[in-house]
């Protein structure tokens, strides 16, 4: 695609030639590091008037640079890891000039997606992805004889997942054409943290060993046979603790560390590694926010800042109304620290976004981020609980997903008390169909000993999470991304009777609208105007039966909204009840249709799915006054 960039070309001379790799393949070798230098001033400029993802993809400039000048894309096949780093590689394959409309409603995605680019040849969005996929794409070039070259990237926090090892492992007993690199930033989106991540450092820079290896060598070299076999051990032992001889004892070829930032090594390593057969790997260092001093000396706080002026390197802030779920959870949980010392805090590398900031430093002892590793934190917790802790686990409702068999088996059927803070569940917004929390209550609901509360507003949440620490079970609260309708909270905490709605209005036109989460504030707006009865069900597992058949008796028609797809919902509940029951009773379900609902602003996703105020009303009231007129008819004849 062509058209004009932002600011004027001659800024950016080179890369507005670039419409494709084809492109940057005709350049020089000695002009590539100018591409670069343009490239990283682009993604400043443009990322600065929109907001989005910068941190990581400055890191990557000269990788992408060097990956696409080498390989032969899109024939050579580039798979990037969540896609976080991937901002440069949208430049480089013709979405230069539509980079500002990213993440925003019908422009360019916030991650590598199919569907946008031949370039984007596998659409991820959560972490540690790319190896698996790349494999298969490797074995499928061999099996059709294709002479295809198949290249991972992937960060060093996404290597703190398992899925990541499983799939060197198999790759390499595979022996398929394949590269990995690893770009080692030493971060995630958090600081990286465990063993894997500190393990080499700690070992070779240890006191200890430096010790141990001077005092050995003056013993030895009086023995010169021996100090000869001492020698070759040595280099055997340091070997088995550098990470090349990890990613070789799995079958890889390792190269590495290298510089990522010198593009002209870069260049020379990959054609020397794409004449290879077998599984290769390299290790290239990098430094995320590389080139902006802003996003190098706090990369977690730049991680994806919203608009932001380049010359201050200030970030603009929303103006918002009041606390959003996020933060009031992160009080809570400090709050609920204070009275209860066996409250454990846990996050799978997620302690901004899930607003554990503050409880991890006023509790570090009782904080735990585990790393990209959804499903370990889930069964960590399930090993805390069973010795009389209280663990709560604090996750995106998408991130859950990838623990739901250590949800089922080690925390549902053992019936262990285990609060899970379900954060970003319904529709996000500018992150995408990848992160939509749109089938928590579904997944969930099925489960056997689960309990789910939706709340209607901050303070609801508040007190059902608390209500969470007294149940004998797990128990999810699920709560949506930003801020609510702005209700006083209280400091009180205070447990809600389980399994019990409330009626919040009284109508008298024969319908009634039964809410399940924050879309009650435009329930009530729309009961005002039919004169329907509202009511915020709290709710969804136990499902207040009693309040549920109560008002089937008294009205002519019910309608439920939720803020989750109709499949298996809370919606879906209520119908299983009235059906079993053997009531009869036109009934309405309301929630996310069947569809992946795509990138916008959470208004737009509302939107796009019918759940906002306007389509709210739309769908309900047209229904309402349809099945007036149907009965007006029966009626008439």
């Amino acid at each position: 695609m062509t058209g004009a960039m932002t600011g004027p070309a001659s800024l950016h001379p080179l890369l507005s030639g670039i419409e494709s790799p084809t492109d940057l393949r005709r350049l020089e070798p000695s002009q590539l590091a100018a591409v670069c230098a343009e490239l990283r001033d682009y993604l400043i400029r443009t990322v600065a008037t929109r907001g989005g993802h910068f941190a990581a993809g400055l890191g990557t400039v000269e990788l992408t640079v060097a990956l696409h000048y080498v390989y032969d894309t899109p024939h050579d096949r580039l798979v990037w890891d969540v896609g976080h780093q991937a901002y440069p590689h949208k430049v480089l394959t013709g979405r230069r000039d539509r980079l500002a409309t990213i993440k925003q409603k019908d422009g360019l995605a916030p991650f590598p997606a199919r569907s946008e680019s031949i370039y984007d040849t596998f659409g991820v969005g959560h972490s540690s992805t790319s190896i698996s996929a790349a494999l298969g794409m490797a074995v499928a070039a061999q099996q059709e004889a294709i002479d295809r070259r198949v290249v991972a990237v992937i960060g060093d926090g996404a290597m703190t997942a398992g899925m990541a090892f499983e799939a060197l492992n198999n790759a390499g007993s595979l022996k398929a054409d394949l590269l990995v690199v690893l770009n080692d930033n030493d971060m995630s989106i958090s600081e990286n943290v465990g063993a894997m991540s500190h393990y080499f450092a700690r070992i070779l820079s240890g006191r200890m060993y430096a010790a141990l290896r001077e005092r050995g060598k003056k013993v030895l070299r009086q023995m010169p046979t021996v100090w000869e076999l001492a020698r070759r051990s040595e280099e055997h032992v340091k070997g088995m603790v550098l990470p090349g001889t990890l990613f070789e004892e799995l079958g890889f070829n390792y190269i590495g560390p290298i510089d990522g930032h010198d593009v002209d090594t870069l260049v020379a390593t990959l054609r020397n590694q794409r004449k290879l057969r077998g599984p290769q790997f390299l290790h290239v260092v990098t430094r995320k926010g590389k080139g902006y001093a802003p996003a190098e000396a706090d990369p977690i706080k730049w991680h994806g800042p919203g608009p932001f002026d380049p010359a201050s390197g200030t970030i603009f802030k929303d103006k918002a109304t009041g606390p959003s779920f996020t933060q009031v959870f992160g009080q809570w949980l400090c709050d609920m620290a204070e009275r209860e010392p066996r409250l454990i805090g846990i996050t799978p590398a997620m302690r901004e976004g899930s607003g554990l900031v503050e409880f991890s430093k006023r509790f570090p002892k009782r904080y735990f981020d585990v790393a990209i590793a959804e499903q370990h934190a889930v069964t960590f917790a399930a090993g805390l609980a069973c010795e009389g802790l209280k663990p709560v686990v604090a996750i995106y409702s998408t991130f859950l997903q990838r623990a739901y068999d250590q949800l089922i088996h080690d925390v549902a059927l053992q019936n262990l008390p285990i609060v899970f803070a379900l954060d970003r569940a319904g529709l996000v917004g500018s992150d995408g169909s990848t992160h939509q929390g749109a089938f928590d209550l579904s997944y969930l609901r099925c489960i056997p000993n689960m309990v789910i509360m939706a709340p209607a507003d901050e303070n609801e949440c508040r007190q059902m999470l608390y209500t969470a620490t007294t149940i004998d079970g797990p128990t999810a609260v699920r709560y949506p991304r930003g801020t609510g309708p702005g209700v006083a909270i209280e400091s009180q905490l205070s447990a809600l009777p389980v399994g019990r709605g409330e009626i919040r209005r009284e109508g008298r036109a024969g319908l009634a609208i039964l809410c399940f989460g924050t879309l009650l504030q435009a329930a009530l707006a729309i009961g005002e105007r039919l004169d329907a009865t509202v009511v915020n069900m709290r709710f969804v597992k136990p499902l207040d039966e009693e309040l549920v058949l109560h008002l089937s008796a008294r009205h002519r028609g019910l309608v439920t909204v939720e803020e989750n797809v109709l499949a298996g919902g809370a919606g879906a509940a209520v119908t299983e009840l009235l059906a079993a029951a053997d009531v009869q009773l036109p009934q309405l379900s309301v929630g996310i249709p069947d569809r992946f609902i795509e990138h916008g602003s959470r208004e737009d996703c509302l939107a796009a799915a019918g759940l906002d105020a306007a389509g709210l009303a739309r769908t309900i009231e047209g229904w309402w006054a349809a099945h007036h007129s149907d009965r007006a008819r029966l009626v008439g004849g």
